[in-house]
Order: structure tokens, then C-alpha cells, then sequence
């Protein structure tokens, strides 16, 4: 559990921002997303060489 420190006049919006930074930080909804639905991981290893390509690409086109 997350627990986020209120100071002394600390705005309510700004104790909300601090929280949702570090909720993001723990990674909980891109987990959540990932076990929503099994992959197999021949097609986690194919999506990762694939996206290595892609970015080997990007950066290629770049240093040209």
C-alpha cells in the first residue's frame, strides 16, 4: 500500500500528482495488463526481436 504524506499546506491536488507518480512507478497497472491475457512466449520473444528491429532501424536511419 501506498502511502503518501500530506504537509502543512500541501494542496490536495498536489498530494494526488505525488501519488500518481508513484503509483506509476510500481508498475501495478502495466502488470495488471500483461496477466489480463495469457502470451505465449515464443510471441513475447518474437514481439521483442521484432521491436529490436524496429529500433535498430530508427537509429540506422538516424546516424545516416
Amino acid at each position: 500500500m501506498l502511502i503518501i504524506p500530506i504537509k502543512d499546506g500541501e494542496s490536495i491536488d498536489r498530494a494526488l500528482k505525488r501519488f500518481k507518480r508513484k503509483f506509476d512507478k510500481t508498475g501495478a497497472m502495466k502488470e495488471l495488463r500483461t496477466r489480463k491475457e495469457f502470451i505465449k512466449p515464443s510471441v513475447k520473444h518474437r514481439q521483442k526481436v521484432q521491436k529490436a528491429q524496429h529500433v535498430q532501424r530508427l537509429l540506422d536511419i538516424q546516424n545516416q
